[in-house]
Protein backbone atom coordinates (compact mmCIF):
# COMPACT_ATOMS: atom_id res chain seq x y z
CA UNK A 1 0.00 0.00 0.00
CA UNK A 2 1.44 3.30 -0.88
CA UNK A 3 0.59 6.54 1.36
CA UNK A 4 0.81 10.02 -0.36
CA UNK A 5 1.00 13.37 2.19
CA UNK A 6 -0.49 16.71 0.11
CA UNK A 7 -0.24 20.17 1.17
CA UNK A 8 2.18 18.88 3.74
CA UNK A 9 5.12 21.76 5.14
CA UNK A 10 8.13 19.37 5.00
CA UNK A 11 10.47 19.90 7.91
CA UNK A 12 13.70 18.17 6.59
CA UNK A 13 16.46 18.41 8.92
CA UNK A 14 18.90 17.21 6.83
CA UNK A 15 18.98 19.78 4.04
CA UNK A 16 17.76 22.07 6.65
CA UNK A 17 14.46 23.40 4.94
CA UNK A 18 10.71 24.36 6.10
CA UNK A 19 8.90 23.79 2.92
CA UNK A 20 5.48 22.98 1.48
CA UNK A 21 5.72 19.89 -0.54
CA UNK A 22 4.75 16.33 -1.36
CA UNK A 23 5.89 12.88 0.31
CA UNK A 24 5.51 9.29 -0.74
CA UNK A 25 5.44 6.58 1.19
CA UNK A 26 5.56 2.74 -0.25
CA UNK A 27 6.82 -0.63 1.52
CA UNK A 28 7.37 1.31 4.97
CA UNK A 29 9.95 3.72 3.68
CA UNK A 30 9.66 6.98 1.96
CA UNK A 31 9.68 6.40 -2.18
CA UNK A 32 9.60 10.17 -2.99
CA UNK A 33 9.66 13.96 -2.21
CA UNK A 34 7.57 16.58 -4.21
CA UNK A 35 6.80 14.19 -6.76
CA UNK A 36 3.17 13.69 -8.00
CA UNK A 37 0.86 11.44 -5.95
CA UNK A 38 -0.08 8.07 -7.81
CA UNK A 39 -4.02 7.70 -8.06
CA UNK A 40 -3.48 4.43 -6.42
CA UNK A 41 -2.07 6.12 -3.17
CA UNK A 42 -3.86 6.65 -0.07
CA UNK A 43 -3.84 10.38 0.38
CA UNK A 44 -3.65 12.28 3.66
CA UNK A 45 -4.44 16.64 2.79
CA UNK A 46 -1.96 18.10 5.60
CA UNK A 47 -3.21 21.48 4.90
CA UNK A 48 0.06 22.77 5.74
CA UNK A 49 0.30 21.02 9.10
CA UNK A 50 4.16 20.17 9.83
CA UNK A 51 5.40 16.83 8.11
CA UNK A 52 8.66 15.75 9.91
CA UNK A 53 11.11 12.66 10.95
CA UNK A 54 9.63 10.98 14.03
CA UNK A 55 11.65 12.06 17.05
CA UNK A 56 14.79 9.53 18.03
CA UNK A 57 14.72 9.82 22.04
CA UNK A 58 17.86 8.81 23.69
CA UNK A 59 18.28 8.16 27.22
CA UNK A 60 14.68 6.91 27.84
CA UNK A 61 14.06 4.40 30.93
CA UNK A 62 11.34 2.09 31.03
CA UNK A 63 10.68 0.38 34.06
CA UNK A 64 11.11 -3.31 32.97
CA UNK A 65 12.47 -5.29 34.19
CA UNK A 66 11.75 -4.59 37.77
CA UNK A 67 9.56 -1.30 37.99
CA UNK A 68 6.77 -2.30 35.84
CA UNK A 69 4.59 -0.16 37.93
CA UNK A 70 6.39 3.03 36.84
CA UNK A 71 6.51 2.51 33.13
CA UNK A 72 5.48 -0.64 30.96
CA UNK A 73 6.66 -1.08 27.55
CA UNK A 74 3.34 -0.79 26.52
CA UNK A 75 3.07 2.66 28.38
CA UNK A 76 6.13 3.73 27.34
CA UNK A 77 5.20 3.06 23.76
CA UNK A 78 1.75 4.78 23.25
CA UNK A 79 2.99 7.84 25.23
CA UNK A 80 6.14 7.77 22.82
CA UNK A 81 3.87 7.51 19.79
CA UNK A 82 1.74 10.52 21.63
CA UNK A 83 4.59 12.58 21.73
CA UNK A 84 5.89 11.78 17.83
CA UNK A 85 8.76 9.62 19.17
CA UNK A 86 9.31 6.89 16.73
CA UNK A 87 12.23 5.21 18.53
CA UNK A 88 13.22 4.76 21.50
CA UNK A 89 17.03 4.83 23.02
CA UNK A 90 16.41 2.80 26.21
CA UNK A 91 18.29 3.06 29.42
CA UNK A 92 19.50 -0.09 31.38
CA UNK A 93 19.05 1.48 34.74
CA UNK A 94 16.39 -1.43 35.46
CA UNK A 95 16.02 -3.85 37.97
CA UNK A 96 18.14 -5.79 37.77
CA UNK A 97 20.16 -3.90 35.28
CA UNK A 98 20.67 -4.60 31.46
CA UNK A 99 24.49 -5.96 31.81
CA UNK A 100 24.20 -9.43 30.33
CA UNK A 101 22.62 -10.72 27.39
CA UNK A 102 20.03 -12.85 28.97
CA UNK A 103 18.30 -9.62 30.34
CA UNK A 104 18.99 -7.44 27.29
CA UNK A 105 16.89 -10.73 25.07
CA UNK A 106 14.18 -10.47 27.81
CA UNK A 107 13.74 -6.44 27.31
CA UNK A 108 14.40 -6.73 23.57
CA UNK A 109 11.93 -9.35 23.41
CA UNK A 110 9.66 -7.52 25.37
CA UNK A 111 9.94 -4.05 23.32
CA UNK A 112 8.59 -6.37 20.16
CA UNK A 113 5.85 -7.42 21.42
CA UNK A 114 4.30 -4.87 23.44
CA UNK A 115 5.44 -1.61 21.28
CA UNK A 116 4.38 0.17 18.45
CA UNK A 117 7.43 2.18 17.78
CA UNK A 118 11.09 1.25 17.61
CA UNK A 119 12.85 -0.02 20.99
CA UNK A 120 17.19 0.01 20.73
CA UNK A 121 18.57 -0.76 23.82
CA UNK A 122 21.93 0.83 25.29
CA UNK A 123 23.41 -2.11 28.33
CA UNK A 124 25.48 -1.20 30.73
CA UNK A 125 28.73 -0.65 30.90
CA UNK A 126 30.16 -2.26 34.30
CA UNK A 127 28.53 -4.94 35.82
CA UNK A 128 25.33 -3.90 38.06
CA UNK A 129 26.65 -0.78 37.64
CA UNK A 130 28.70 -0.73 40.16
CA UNK A 131 31.79 0.28 38.45
CA UNK A 132 34.12 -2.33 39.16
CA UNK A 133 33.96 -4.83 36.50
CA UNK A 134 33.30 -4.10 32.83
CA UNK A 135 30.29 -5.73 31.01
CA UNK A 136 30.86 -8.33 28.08
CA UNK A 137 30.27 -5.43 25.57
CA UNK A 138 30.88 -8.00 22.30
CA UNK A 139 28.70 -10.38 23.20
CA UNK A 140 26.28 -7.79 24.13
CA UNK A 141 26.34 -6.04 20.78
CA UNK A 142 25.93 -9.03 19.28
CA UNK A 143 22.62 -9.52 21.47
CA UNK A 144 21.77 -5.70 19.98
CA UNK A 145 22.83 -3.16 22.51
CA UNK A 146 23.31 0.27 20.43
CA UNK A 147 25.20 1.86 23.33
CA UNK A 148 26.95 1.31 26.90
CA UNK A 149 26.32 3.69 29.88
CA UNK A 150 26.00 3.07 33.59
CA UNK A 151 23.97 6.02 33.11
CA UNK A 152 23.42 8.98 35.74
CA UNK A 153 26.39 6.04 38.46
CA UNK A 154 29.99 7.56 37.79
CA UNK A 155 32.82 5.15 37.35
CA UNK A 156 34.77 6.55 39.66
CA UNK A 157 37.97 3.84 39.22
CA UNK A 158 39.85 5.76 36.39
CA UNK A 159 41.51 2.10 35.77
CA UNK A 160 38.19 0.44 35.24
CA UNK A 161 36.75 3.08 32.98
CA UNK A 162 40.23 3.48 30.99
CA UNK A 163 39.64 -0.34 30.45
CA UNK A 164 36.26 -0.47 29.49
CA UNK A 165 36.81 2.64 27.07
CA UNK A 166 39.81 0.68 25.01
CA UNK A 167 37.80 -2.51 25.00
CA UNK A 168 35.05 -0.30 23.10
CA UNK A 169 36.79 1.45 21.20
CA UNK A 170 38.42 -2.03 19.41
CA UNK A 171 34.62 -3.11 18.87
CA UNK A 172 33.57 0.73 17.77
CA UNK A 173 30.91 0.87 20.60
CA UNK A 174 29.84 4.21 21.69
CA UNK A 175 30.10 4.72 25.24
CA UNK A 176 27.45 7.59 27.31
CA UNK A 177 28.93 9.36 29.92
CA UNK A 178 26.85 11.41 32.75
CA UNK A 179 29.62 14.80 33.37
CA UNK A 180 29.60 14.75 37.12
CA UNK A 181 32.29 15.18 40.11
CA UNK A 182 30.74 12.40 42.15
CA UNK A 183 32.47 13.61 45.37
CA UNK A 184 31.09 17.25 44.69
CA UNK A 185 27.38 16.35 43.47
CA UNK A 186 26.58 13.42 46.17
CA UNK A 187 23.70 14.38 48.34
CA UNK A 188 22.97 17.63 46.26
CA UNK A 189 19.55 18.17 44.78
CA UNK A 190 19.53 21.93 43.42
CA UNK A 191 22.39 24.31 41.57
CA UNK A 192 23.97 26.16 44.33
CA UNK A 193 23.43 29.79 44.82
CA UNK A 194 22.01 32.23 46.53
CA UNK A 195 18.12 30.51 45.66
CA UNK A 196 19.66 27.27 46.69
CA UNK A 197 20.95 28.54 49.85
CA UNK A 198 17.52 30.61 50.55
CA UNK A 199 15.50 27.52 50.05
CA UNK A 200 17.77 25.34 52.44
CA UNK A 201 18.79 22.89 49.65
CA UNK A 202 22.01 21.30 49.71
CA UNK A 203 23.55 22.33 46.29
CA UNK A 204 25.97 21.34 43.60
CA UNK A 205 28.24 23.81 41.91
CA UNK A 206 27.86 23.59 38.23
CA UNK A 207 32.22 23.53 38.55
CA UNK A 208 31.44 19.56 39.32
CA UNK A 209 30.11 18.91 35.63
CA UNK A 210 32.77 21.13 34.38
CA UNK A 211 35.46 19.06 36.29
CA UNK A 212 33.66 15.41 34.94
CA UNK A 213 33.59 16.50 31.55
CA UNK A 214 37.31 17.43 32.05
CA UNK A 215 38.34 13.69 33.17
CA UNK A 216 36.27 12.37 30.83
CA UNK A 217 38.29 14.10 27.86
CA UNK A 218 41.54 13.32 28.45
CA UNK A 219 40.24 9.41 29.10
CA UNK A 220 38.95 9.37 25.27
CA UNK A 221 41.99 11.91 24.57
CA UNK A 222 43.97 8.54 25.97
CA UNK A 223 42.19 5.78 24.73
CA UNK A 224 40.00 7.17 21.36
CA UNK A 225 37.04 6.08 22.97
CA UNK A 226 33.40 6.84 20.65
CA UNK A 227 31.94 9.41 23.79
CA UNK A 228 28.74 10.90 23.82
CA UNK A 229 27.46 13.40 27.22
CA UNK A 230 24.25 12.60 28.22
CA UNK A 231 23.64 15.97 29.22
CA UNK A 232 25.35 19.22 29.23
CA UNK A 233 23.46 21.78 31.63
CA UNK A 234 26.10 24.58 32.24
CA UNK A 235 28.59 27.64 30.64
CA UNK A 236 30.85 26.69 31.78
CA UNK A 237 31.03 23.03 30.30
CA UNK A 238 30.67 24.89 26.87
CA UNK A 239 34.33 25.60 26.13
CA UNK A 240 35.66 22.68 27.19
CA UNK A 241 33.45 20.68 24.98
CA UNK A 242 34.33 22.93 22.01
CA UNK A 243 38.01 22.28 22.48
CA UNK A 244 37.42 18.22 22.47
CA UNK A 245 35.64 18.67 19.24
CA UNK A 246 38.32 21.75 17.53
CA UNK A 247 40.78 18.64 19.16
CA UNK A 248 39.34 15.64 16.81
CA UNK A 249 38.20 14.09 19.67
CA UNK A 250 35.07 11.64 18.70
CA UNK A 251 32.50 13.57 20.85
CA UNK A 252 29.00 14.58 20.84
CA UNK A 253 26.55 16.13 24.04
CA UNK A 254 22.91 16.05 24.64
CA UNK A 255 20.82 18.05 27.10
CA UNK A 256 17.42 17.33 28.32
CA UNK A 257 14.25 19.25 27.34
CA UNK A 258 13.82 20.06 31.09
CA UNK A 259 16.89 22.28 31.16
CA UNK A 260 16.38 23.68 28.15
CA UNK A 261 13.02 25.04 29.09
CA UNK A 262 13.42 25.56 32.92
CA UNK A 263 15.41 27.06 35.44
CA UNK A 264 16.00 26.62 39.24
CA UNK A 265 14.01 29.10 39.84
CA UNK A 266 10.74 27.21 38.31
CA UNK A 267 11.67 24.79 41.57
CA UNK A 268 9.74 27.23 43.42
CA UNK A 269 8.13 26.19 46.94
CA UNK A 270 9.68 22.88 46.97
CA UNK A 271 7.84 21.17 44.02
CA UNK A 272 9.25 17.90 43.14
CA UNK A 273 8.47 17.50 39.82
CA UNK A 274 11.10 19.64 38.65
CA UNK A 275 13.46 18.45 40.67
CA UNK A 276 15.65 16.32 38.22
CA UNK A 277 19.28 14.88 37.68
CA UNK A 278 21.70 17.24 37.37
CA UNK A 279 19.15 20.11 39.24
CA UNK A 280 17.83 22.48 36.97
CA UNK A 281 20.48 25.15 36.52
CA UNK A 282 20.50 29.19 36.89
CA UNK A 283 18.54 31.24 33.78
CA UNK A 284 22.36 32.43 32.36
CA UNK A 285 22.81 28.69 31.62
CA UNK A 286 20.04 28.00 30.26
CA UNK A 287 20.64 30.71 27.77
CA UNK A 288 23.87 29.64 27.06
CA UNK A 289 22.47 25.97 26.17
CA UNK A 290 19.89 26.84 23.83
CA UNK A 291 22.43 29.07 22.13
CA UNK A 292 24.95 25.90 22.01
CA UNK A 293 22.75 23.63 20.56
CA UNK A 294 21.81 26.45 17.67
CA UNK A 295 25.07 26.33 17.33
CA UNK A 296 25.79 22.99 16.57
CA UNK A 297 28.08 22.44 19.72
CA UNK A 298 25.65 20.14 21.49
CA UNK A 299 23.96 17.60 19.18
CA UNK A 300 21.12 16.43 20.58
CA UNK A 301 18.16 16.91 22.52
CA UNK A 302 16.10 14.42 24.66
CA UNK A 303 13.54 13.74 27.65
CA UNK A 304 15.58 12.15 29.91
CA UNK A 305 12.16 9.83 30.19
CA UNK A 306 12.15 9.17 33.93
CA UNK A 307 9.50 7.69 35.37
CA UNK A 308 8.73 7.94 39.25
CA UNK A 309 5.17 7.08 40.61
CA UNK A 310 3.40 9.19 43.16
CA UNK A 311 5.17 7.86 46.21
CA UNK A 312 8.44 8.62 45.05
CA UNK A 313 7.46 12.13 44.81
CA UNK A 314 5.52 12.76 47.56
CA UNK A 315 8.45 13.34 49.71
CA UNK A 316 10.20 16.74 51.22
CA UNK A 317 12.20 17.72 48.25
CA UNK A 318 15.51 16.42 49.57
CA UNK A 319 14.10 13.37 49.94
CA UNK A 320 11.97 12.68 46.51
CA UNK A 321 13.43 10.67 43.60
CA UNK A 322 14.52 12.89 40.71
CA UNK A 323 13.15 12.74 37.37
CA UNK A 324 10.65 13.75 35.07
CA UNK A 325 8.62 11.99 32.46
CA UNK A 326 8.98 13.73 28.71
CA UNK A 327 8.08 11.74 26.02
CA UNK A 328 4.53 13.07 25.22
CA UNK A 329 6.00 16.60 26.48
CA UNK A 330 9.32 16.36 24.61
CA UNK A 331 7.98 18.05 21.40
CA UNK A 332 5.41 20.47 22.50
CA UNK A 333 8.30 21.78 24.64
CA UNK A 334 10.95 22.12 22.13
CA UNK A 335 8.45 24.29 20.41
CA UNK A 336 8.76 26.62 23.03
CA UNK A 337 12.36 27.24 21.52
CA UNK A 338 10.68 27.81 18.64
CA UNK A 339 8.29 30.02 19.10
CA UNK A 340 10.83 32.55 21.36
CA UNK A 341 12.74 32.57 18.12
CA UNK A 342 15.60 30.76 19.40
CA UNK A 343 16.16 27.71 17.01
CA UNK A 344 14.04 27.42 13.91
CA UNK A 345 11.96 23.73 13.22
CA UNK A 346 15.13 21.87 11.52
CA UNK A 347 17.41 22.77 13.92
CA UNK A 348 15.30 21.69 15.92
CA UNK A 349 14.55 18.21 14.46
CA UNK A 350 18.48 18.45 13.57
CA UNK A 351 18.98 17.84 17.41
CA UNK A 352 15.72 15.63 18.44
CA UNK A 353 15.88 13.21 15.03
CA UNK A 354 18.75 13.04 12.76
CA UNK A 355 21.74 13.68 15.23
CA UNK A 356 20.98 10.64 17.39
CA UNK A 357 20.07 8.89 14.57
CA UNK A 358 23.49 9.31 13.71
CA UNK A 359 25.41 9.11 16.63
CA UNK A 360 23.42 5.71 17.36
CA UNK A 361 23.68 4.39 13.86
CA UNK A 362 19.85 4.47 12.79
CA UNK A 363 18.64 5.10 9.66
CA UNK A 364 15.95 7.23 10.60
CA UNK A 365 15.82 11.16 11.41
CA UNK A 366 15.40 11.93 7.38
CA UNK A 367 13.24 12.99 4.79
CA UNK A 368 15.09 11.59 1.91
CA UNK A 369 13.75 9.01 -0.60
CA UNK A 370 15.00 5.05 1.01
CA UNK A 371 14.83 6.08 4.97
CA UNK A 372 11.97 4.41 7.15
CA UNK A 373 8.81 6.28 7.10
CA UNK A 374 8.79 7.45 10.53
CA UNK A 375 6.97 9.85 10.74
CA UNK A 376 5.01 12.79 12.75
CA UNK A 377 2.46 15.21 11.86
CA UNK A 378 1.97 17.93 13.98
CA UNK A 379 0.16 21.84 14.32
CA UNK A 380 2.93 23.89 15.97
CA UNK A 381 0.28 26.75 16.41
CA UNK A 382 -2.24 25.27 18.73
CA UNK A 383 -2.57 26.05 22.19
CA UNK A 384 -3.13 23.52 25.09
CA UNK A 385 -3.08 23.16 28.81
CA UNK A 386 -0.99 20.31 29.83
CA UNK A 387 -3.33 18.08 32.85
CA UNK A 388 -0.80 15.42 33.69
CA UNK A 389 -3.62 12.89 33.94
CA UNK A 390 -3.73 13.00 30.29
CA UNK A 391 -0.64 11.39 29.80
CA UNK A 392 -0.39 8.05 28.73
CA UNK A 393 2.48 7.23 30.54
CA UNK A 394 2.14 5.25 34.19
CA UNK A 395 3.73 8.10 35.79
CA UNK A 396 2.92 11.56 36.39
CA UNK A 397 5.79 13.72 37.13
CA UNK A 398 6.03 16.05 34.53
CA UNK A 399 7.24 19.35 35.45
CA UNK A 400 4.52 20.61 32.79
CA UNK A 401 1.77 20.26 34.48
CA UNK A 402 -0.75 23.06 34.25
CA UNK A 403 1.75 24.59 31.82
CA UNK A 404 0.29 26.23 28.48
CA UNK A 405 2.39 24.35 25.48
CA UNK A 406 1.78 25.49 21.92
CA UNK A 407 2.44 22.92 19.74
CA UNK A 408 0.10 19.65 18.93
CA UNK A 409 0.72 16.15 17.00
CA UNK A 410 -1.32 15.17 15.11
CA UNK A 411 -0.57 11.51 14.24
CA UNK A 412 2.17 9.09 14.01
CA UNK A 413 3.28 6.70 11.54
CA UNK A 414 6.20 3.81 12.25
CA UNK A 415 7.62 2.17 9.05
CA UNK A 416 4.17 3.83 7.14
CA UNK A 417 1.51 2.55 9.57
CA UNK A 418 -0.07 4.46 11.89
CA UNK A 419 0.58 4.30 15.28
CA UNK A 420 -1.20 7.21 17.40
CA UNK A 421 -3.61 9.70 15.77
CA UNK A 422 -5.66 8.24 12.82
CA UNK A 423 -9.00 10.18 13.26
CA UNK A 424 -6.81 13.12 13.91
CA UNK A 425 -5.45 12.83 10.77
CA UNK A 426 -8.79 13.41 9.18
CA UNK A 427 -9.53 16.49 10.73
CA UNK A 428 -5.83 17.85 9.99
CA UNK A 429 -7.43 20.54 7.88
CA UNK A 430 -9.86 21.85 10.56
Amino acid sequence: MMLGFADARLIDPEAGTDRRGTLLVAGGRIAAVDGPLPGEATVIDCAGKCLAPGLVDVGVQVGEPGARHKESFRSAGLAAAAGGVTTLVTRPDTDPPIDSPEVLEFVTRRARAETPVNIRPMAALTKGRAGREMTEMGFLLDAGAVAFTDADRVVSDTRVLTRAMSYARGLGALILGHPQEPGLSRGACATSGKFASLKGLPGVAPMAERIGFDRDMGLVEMTGARWHADQITCARTLPALERAKANGLDVTAGVSIHHLTLNEFDVGDYRTFFKVTPPLRAEADRVAVVEAVAAGLIDIICSMHTPQDEESKRLPFEEAAPGAVGLETLLPAALRLYHAGALSLPQLFRAMALNPARRFGLPAGRLSPGAPADLVLFDPATPSVLDRFTLRSKSKNTPFDGARLQGRVLATWVAGVPVHGETAVAAAGG
